[in-house]
């Protein structure tokens, strides 16, 4: 088993872990370092027990919060899929209006006697 040196809150530590964690556990001391390094600078210096413990609170208290955040993103991830397979299986009947066969005879009838009057319009000024 490897052993590995770690410090936390300036206290230096050696630990064995199983082949391969070693990155793990370097991870894992740095992130409970952060909390003691913090409870020295408000607190001051601690015995060690302790001063292990409550940093080893403050990181359970984060973690309890990013648990509450995960659990309430799956539970939005669950109902957001569950309202897109329903809409895929539901799909919404959508009506593109038609315009009257009149209304386009209309339109073609005005366009018509648009292109006349500018025709004659052109005559008068070229003559």
């Amino acid at each position: 088993m490897p052993d590995v040196r770690i410090s936390i809150g300036g206290r230096n530590f050696e630990v064995s872990c199983q082949p391969g964690e070693e990155s793990f556990l370097s991870s894992a001391a740095g992130l409970l370092d952060i909390e003691a390094t913090a409870l020295q600078g408000q607190i001051g210096r601690l015995p060690e027990a302790r001063m292990l413990l409550m940093a080893g609170l403050m990181l359970a208290d984060k973690t309890a919060g990013l648990e509450e955040r995960l659990q309430a993103t799956e539970t939005a991830l669950k109902q957001a899929t569950a309202e897109l397979e329903q809409a895929r299986a539901n799909p919404q009947r959508v009506e593109v209006p038609v315009i009257p066969a009149s209304v386009s005879d209309s339109l073609a009838e005005i366009a018509a006697r648009a292109e006349s009057m500018a025709a004659e319009m052109e005559e008068k000024a070229a003559g």
